[in-house]
C-alpha cells in the first residue's frame, strides 16, 4: 500500500470536525484539534446524507445507512487511475448536491486530498480553478489544498493531467 500521508505538516490540525464550503458540501477529517490542543477523532453519525472517504480507519462512521463512498489515496503525486478516481467520486457528489443531499468529503485532517474532491466538485458546478482553491482555504483552513500537485491538477483539469500522467514513463 502506498503511503497515504506526507509526514511533514508545518500547519496545525483543523479546529473543527468540518466546515461548510458551500450550501450543502462540507469537507472535514477523521481528527480535529480542541481548544486545549488535544487531538480529537471525529465521528461521522447521520449528519450527512453521502460521506466521501479519501481515508479510512474503523470506528469513524458513517452509520451504516448513509451513503458511503471510500476511495483511499495518497496525498501526494496520484496516477492517472486515482485522478479518474477522483473524478467519479466528485460526480457521485455534485449529483447528491444537485438532489439536495448534505454531502461530507473528508481525509485525514481534512486538508488535501478532500481538499482536490471539493475544489473539483466546484469547478464542475462552474467555479473557475482559483477561485475553488481560494474558497476551500477561506471556509475549511488556510492549509488547505497546500499540495503542488493537487493545485496543479486542479489549473490543468484533472481530464489533462490524467493524460499527462499516464505519458510520463516516471509516474
Amino acid at each position: 500500500m502506498r503511503r497515504t500521508r506526507q509526514k511533514d505538516r508545518e500547519w496545525p490540525g483543523p479546529r473543527s470536525p468540518w466546515d461548510e464550503i458551500v450550501p450543502g458540501l462540507w469537507m472535514g477529517g477523521h481528527h480535529w484539534t480542541d481548544a486545549a490542543g488535544e487531538l480529537r477523532p471525529v465521528v461521522v453519525g447521520s449528519e450527512f446524507d453521502l460521506v466521501i472517504s479519501l481515508w479510512t480507519r474503523s470506528g469513524h462512521g458513517p452509520d451504516v445507512h448513509v451513503n458511503h463512498l471510500v476511495r483511499e489515496l495518497p496525498d501526494g503525486p496520484l496516477t492517472a487511475v486515482e485522478l479518474r478516481g477522483v473524478q467519479e467520486l466528485c460526480r457521485a457528489g455534485v449529483f447528491a448536491l444537485s438532489t439536495g443531499q448534505r454531502v461530507l468529503v473528508r481525509c485525514r485532517s481534512g486538508y488535501n486530498r478532500s481538499g482536490l474532491v471539493v475544489a473539483q466538485m466546484l469547478i464542475e458546478r462552474g467555479l473557475p480553478a482559483g477561485e475553488a482553491v481560494a474558497l476551500v482555504r477561506r471556509r475549511r483552513s488556510p492549509a488547505a489544498l497546500r499540495n503542488d500537485a493537487f493545485t496543479g491538477y486542479l489549473a490543468a483539469g484533472l481530464d489533462v493531467a490524467a493524460l499527462l500522467v499516464e505519458l510520463d514513463p516516471l509516474g
